[in-house]
Order: C-alpha cells, then structure tokens, then sequence
C-alpha cells in the first residue's frame, strides 16, 4: 500500500510494522467487521488536468450572485490593501500554527505580539489575548470572564442594542453554565441606563456587556454605567468595533474591565461569512482570567530581543477540564492579516476610513429621508451604520435594491432597516441607488 504523498518509504513502512509486530497496513484495521468494509471500485469522477479543474471552480463560481453591499450588522465592507494576501501567504506565515515551541516560533510570536499592541491601544486596556474565532465568542468568553471573576454570583446582564448573533451566540454558553441572562431594553435606541440601575439593585450581577456602537448603529453614551457596575462588584464590558476605536471614546476611557468585538473591521473580507477573528482585552487586574495566549517581549541568553508565552496555564491542553476556556485555537492567520492592516494605514490611515465612511453614511441617510419612503427612527449620532423606519414593507425595497445587485436594508426590528457605508461607496453610487429606489418604489 503505497501513498504518493507519504514521505515514508517501502523500507520506513516495513520498519514500523515489524516494531510492532504486525504483517500489514491491512492488519491495523483487523477488529473492524469485515462486512462494514467497502470493496467495490470507489464511484469517483476522471481525472482533471490543473486547467480543467480551474475551469471548473470558476464555472462553479458564476453560479453565486455578487452584491453590492450597504448594510452592516457587524460584518463591514472595508478596503482592504492588495499587499496584505501577499504578505500572509509567505510560508512562514500561511503554514505556521500555534506556537507550542516558542524557542522555533520566534516570527510567529513577533506578529502576535505586535497585534496585541495594537489592540491594547486602540480600547485602552491593558492586555489583550490572540485571540478568538469571531466577535461572538469573544462576547461569550468576556461573560465567562466576569463569572470567574466575581465567584458566586449568577446573572449577566446583556443590553438589547448587542447585534443579534452576539446576544445568540452568549446565550447559548449561559445556558450549558448555569448562567442567568437578563436583557437590559434599549430606549429611544440606546441601553436605557434607568433599567440597568432596576437590575443591578436586583443584586447577583457578575458583569454588563453593552455596545460601543449599537445595532441600531447609534454610538451609545456610557455615562455613569461603570461606576454603576463597579459599585455592585460586577464588571463592565463594552462590545467594539475595533475600527470605529480610532475617532470615539475608548472603552477605557468609559471605565470598561474588558473589551470584546470582532476585528474584521480592520480589513478583512467579508468572504461569505469568514473566516473573522475576536479580540478580547482586558485591564491588567482580569489579565489571570484572560483565556488564549499573551505573547510577551524579553531578551535572550545573547540580551537580543526575544519574544515568548507568557502566559497559556489557562487553557486545556493544559489545565484539562480546569481550564478557564476551551478556545485554544488562536486564528493567528488572521490576527496576523490586522496586524498588516493596522501597520499599513496607521492612526492616520484609520482615521481617514472613519471619517469618508462617516461623510458617506450620512450623506445616503440624508438622501434618503429625501425619496419620502424613510424617515427618521432616533435622533442619535452615528458613525457609518444607521437605522431608518420604512414607510414602505421593507421586503419591497430590499427586492427592488436586488434588482440592481444592492444588499441593503436589512429588517432589524418590524419596521426599522439597516444601511451602511464604508469607504468603497462612491457620492455616484449613492445618488444612483437613491435615484432609482425614489422611482421603482411607491409608497
């Protein structure tokens, strides 16, 4: 049984089984019943040529239906530069995995430390992880976080202004810990900070996560939350856009224990669902809870800089069913695609994506309101996503915009649709859109 891919030879294969005393490959499976075992020739397709098989996966891909996209909800259609898949397509980046050597990981290491250096300055915290799948899990390990931390206590609080598959996502891991989830209502768009002090004079709250920025796409005001939670002994937590951390408030600077989101705001393609990458931070007192891999600096035997796992005692190829968390897998590819995004457009590059998505967002908001089939839902500030109430079904404008090859105006709430720009929606694209949505669909 030979294996064209196998770097072991006839000689290896003879050698291995003879050490443990066994004919044959064969002879391996000898207490599988032989009547589960398939005989017959395997019903497999002919062999392609390279440039057949090309033919094929292209002729697949026409087959999908490309959109232009203005809606956001969490996955954003920002520019990403052309060098970045070059780059983490170098060997010693595309095939490397988790550093369990470090002292032969040094690059990998390296891109992993710089990432969270970035990360820890744009939120202001003081540590940051590499990292999580998406910014759902994030969430879900910043609530098991805050359980850790605060021992006995039962219940999280969530606000109703989280994105949806965020809220789906920490319910799921409440409901298999023993957690008790309470929603926090969000009032004229934003968490309503009089239902938060109802629920924390309830008592039993381990920590708050609310959104930096909500669904509703509304930058929220977190005045007075932290010293809030703080008195009752719970943490406060804050859901970010990474990218958005560039032009608002941090959430250090609203008082915030830990920092979740999802990083594929800093450039990564949308990509039909992933992959994504979670970001989870924290201030220097949680930093013990924090699951993952902290990537730290030191010197060598030699006093050259040298970088190391700091810390990893939490995780359960180590601790076993101690562990603080199962995620273990760091997507470090990904980490590693930010890390080039950051590096490349720097603070002054990100501000600059945040100001034209700012420009472009209220610009389609305003021509909008201007066809008579929206108006205004909240009178709140907003970045690059807004919600509007539709006058209209929102079905009818969602297949009038497909028409046109446009993803947009997505139902967040009966009655209230979802619009984004970013920095690669042209003012011509905008009005051309706007136009034919003001003639093709009646009131």
């Amino acid at each position: 049984m030979a294996f064209a891919y196998f770097p072991h030879t006839e000689d290896d294969i003879r050698q291995m089984l003879d050490r443990i005393g066994v004919e044959s490959l064969e002879d391996l499976y000898s207490d599988v019943p032989q009547d589960v075992i398939y005989r017959e020739e395997y019903d497999l397709p002919d062999a392609m040529s390279e440039h057949e098989v090309r033919q094929y996966f292209e002729a697949l891909a026409e087959q999908n239906t490309s959109l232009f996209c203005l809606c956001g909800l969490g996955a954003y259609d920002h520019y990403s530069p052309a060098v970045i898949p070059h780059i983490i397509s170098r060997s010693e980046f595309l095939t490397a995995y988790t550093p369990y050597q470090p002292e032969v990981s040094q690059g990998t290491l390296r891109y992993i430390f710089e990432y969270q250096s970035m990360i820890t300055e744009l939120t202001g915290m003081d540590c940051t992880n590499a990292s999580m799948y998406d910014g759902a899990t994030a969430a879900a390990e910043a609530m098991m976080m805050a359980m850790a931390a605060t021992k006995k206590k039962t219940r999280v609080l969530l606000s109703e202004g989280l994105l949806p598959q965020v809220v789906k996502v920490v319910k799921t891991y409440a409901k298999f810990k023993g957690i008790a989830v309470t929603m926090i209502p969000c009032l004229d768009g934003v968490t309503s900070y009089g239902s938060l002090l109802t629920e924390l004079a309830v008592g039993d709250v381990a920590g708050v996560l609310v959104p930096g920025i909500n669904k509703y796409g509304i930058i929220e005001d977190f005045t007075g939350f932290a010293d809030a939670v703080h008195a009752q002994k719970g943490l406060f937590m804050v859901y970010s856009d990474p990218s958005s951390l560039a032009v608002i408030k941090t959430p250090a600077d609203w008082g915030a224990d830990i920092v979740c989101g999802d990083s594929q705001t800093l450039g990564i393609p949308l990509s039909y669902g992933g992959p994504y990458v979670g970001f989870l931070a924290c201030t220097k007192d949680h930093v013990r809870k924090l699951p993952g891999r902290i990537v730290g600096a030191t010197k060598d035997v030699n006093g050259k800089r040298a970088y190391v796992l700091t810390l990893q005692a939490r995780e359960q190829h180590i601790r076993r069913e101690k562990a603080t968390s199962n995620i273990c897998s760091n997507q470090s590819l990904m980490a590693l695609y930010v890390t080039v995004y950051m590096s490349l457009m720097g603070p002054k590059g990100l501000r600059e994506v945040n100001e034209l998505c700012y420009g472009g967002a209220h610009y389609l908001h305003d021509r909008l309101l201007e066809t008579g089939l929206f108006e205004k839902a909240f009178d709140k500030p907003f970045l690059k996503e807004f919600t509007l109430k539709t006058k209209v079904p929102a079905q009818r404008i969602q297949d009038a915009l497909q028409l046109i090859g446009v993803f947009g105006a997505v139902e967040v709430e009966p009655g209230l649709v979802n619009f984004c720009v970013t920095e690669k929606v042209s003012k011509e694209s905008v009005d051309a859109i706007v136009g034919y949505l003001a003639e093709e669909v009646a009131l």
